[in-house]
C-alpha cells in the first residue's frame, strides 16, 4: 500500500515521497498495523491507553509511555527516551490496540522503568535525524572496509543511527563468535560516535533489508510476518515437493517460511490417506506404491516384477484392498480396480478472437514452380498459334 504522495510523474516514472519511510500516512512502512478502533469513541469515564507504539528504522518497533498526555496520532514524529540521549521515531499505533500488541509480545504494562515519550519532535530534531540517516550508507561501506582489513569473518548488513546522532548500532551476521573489540575502536576513531554491535540471525537480516521473493511479492518477514517458526524438510516431504535446496531456500538461505502455510491442510488430508510405503498383495504378485496425488485422491501402483507399468487406483479402492489384506484375503489383480485417465489434449494455439493466419504474409511454398509453369504454358500457346498459321498458309 503506497502513500498518497507516491504519485506518478508525467513521464510515467514514480515520483516517490522521498521521505525514506517517514511519510505521514504511514503507508510505506513495514509491518503496519491497521487501527480498526480509530473511529470508535471511548466509553464515558474511560481514559485512553497511555502507551504508544513507535517505529524506528526498518521493522524495529518499541512501546513508550505517554506520561505527558500528549495528543498523539499515527504518523507523528516523536522524541523518545533512550539509554543515553534521545531517539526519534514515528508513532504507528495508539489506543487500545497498543495494549493488545503489548500483551501479545509479553511486554509489561505497569513496569516502573518503562521508556517514555519526551515530546513531539521539533524541526531541528527532524533535521538532525535526517542528516544522520543520510550518513548511514557511507558509514556502512566504510565499516565493511575496516572489517575486511581486520580479517573478521562477519557481514555488516545494516547501520541505524540514534535520533540525536550520538550513537550508531551496527547489525551483523556471523557463523562463529567474532572478536570485534579492535573493530569498535577503529570505527569510534573514524566516525567520532559511540558504537554498538548487535548480532542478528539470517532471517532477521532478510527482515530488515527486505526484498522480492521467488513468488514475485515482497518478503513476508518484512511486510507482515512477525514471528519466525522453525521450518523442517518434513514440511516439504508432506507436500511432495522436491528436496532441492535452491528452490526451498529463501533470501535468508534458510527454508522458506511459506512451507508452513499449507502444511496443516496436507496433514489433515493425509490422515485417512494410505502411507507412501503401502504394499498390496494380489494373486498376480506384490504391488508397491509409486506415486500419490492428494488433491485427486489417487495412487499409482506397480507390480514388483513389472515396475514400469503403473496402475491408477483411488484412495477408497486402496483402503478396500488393504482391509482385505488384513483379513489375509488377496484380490485377483490391480487391473480389476485400475482407473483409466483420459489424457487432455494440449492446445498450442487457439484462434479465439478471429485473427487472420499468422503466416498470411509469408511467401507461399512452391511459388517459383508456379511461375515456371505459367511461362511454359505461355510458350506452348505461342507455338500452337505459329503452327496453326503455318498450316493455313500451306493450305
Amino acid at each position: 500500500m503506497g502513500c498518497s504522495s507516491c504519485s506518478t510523474g508525467k513521464d510515467g516514472q514514480p515520483k516517490g515521497c522521498k521521505n525514506n519511510g517517514t511519510c505521514g500516512t504511514d503507508g510505506c512502512n513495514k509491518l503496519t498495523v491497521f487501527d480498526w478502533l480509530s473511529n470508535m469513541s471511548l466509553p464515558n469515564g474511560e481514559r485512553p491507553f497511555d502507551f504508544v507504539e513507535v517505529r524506528f528504522k526498518n521493522s524495529r518497533k518499541e512501546f513508550f509511555q505517554n506520561t505527558e498526555n500528549l495528543s498523539l496520532s499515527i504518523g507523528d514524529i516523536v522524541a523518545t527516551q533512550a539509554v543515553s540521549g534521545h531517539d526519534i521515531g514515528m508513532v504507528t499505533l495508539t489506543g487500545e490496540l497498543v495494549r493488545v500488541q503489548m500483551k501479545r509480545k509479553k511486554e509489561a504494562i505497569n513496569a516502573p522503568d518503562s521508556a517514555k515519550v519526551y515530546r513531539k519532535a521539533s524541526q531541528k530534531d527532524i533535521d538532525i535525524w535526517q542528516k544522520c540517516r543520510d550518513r548511514e550508507e557511507e558509514i556502512k561501506k566504510r565499516a565493511r572496509e575496516i572489517a575486511i582489513i581486520l580479517k573478521l569473518q562477519m557481514k555488516i548488513s545494516d547501520v541505524e543511527f540514534q535520533g540525536d546522532g550520538s550513537k550508531a548500532t551496527f547489525y551483523y551476521t556471523a557463523d562463529e563468535r567474532v572478536d570485534f573489540r579492535q573493530l569498535i575502536k577503529d570505527m569510534a576513531k573514524a566516525f567520532g560516535i559511540r558504537i554498538e554491535m548487535r548480532q542478528i540471525g539470517y532471517r532477521q537480516e532478510a527482515q530488515r533489508l527486505g526484498g522480492i521473493g521467488s513468488c514475485g511479492r515482497e518478503l513476508c518477514c518484512s511486510t507482515w510476518l512477525t514471528d519466525f517458526r522453525s521450518v523442517n524438510t518434513s514440511a516439504a516431504r508432506y507436500q511432495q515437493l522436491s528436496l532441492n535446496p535452491q528452490k526451498l531456500a529463501g533470501q535468508c538461505g534458510k527454508l522458506k517460511c511459506c512451507l508452513n502455510y499449507e502444511l496443516d491442510v496436507y496433514l489433515d488430508a493425509l490422515k485417512d490417506f494410505p502411507a507412501q510405503d503401502t504394499k498390496l498383495f494380489t494373486d498376480k504378485g506384490l504391488a508397491f506404491c509409486q506415486k500419490t496425488d492428494i488433491f485427486k485422491e489417487m495412487l499409482w501402483f506397480s507390480y514388483k516384477d513389472n515396475p514400469g507399468n503403473w496402475h491408477v487406483l483411488s484412495k477408497d479402492q486402496v483402503n478396500d484392498i488393504l482391509n482385505k489384506n488384513k483379513k489375509k484375503e488377496k484380490v485377483a489383480s490391480l487391473e480389476m480396480y485400475a482407473i483409466e485417465i483420459e489424457a487432455e489434449e494440449k492446445v498450442v494455439f487457439e484462434n479465439v478472437v478471429g485473427q487472420d493466419s499468422l503466416t498470411r504474409f509469408d511467401r507461399p511454398k512452391g511459388g517459383g514452380n508456379k511461375s515456371k509453369n505459367k511461362n511454359r504454358n505461355r510458350n506452348q500457346n505461342k507455338n500452337k498459334n505459329r503452327n496453326r498459321k503455318r498450316n493455313q498458309n500451306n493450305a
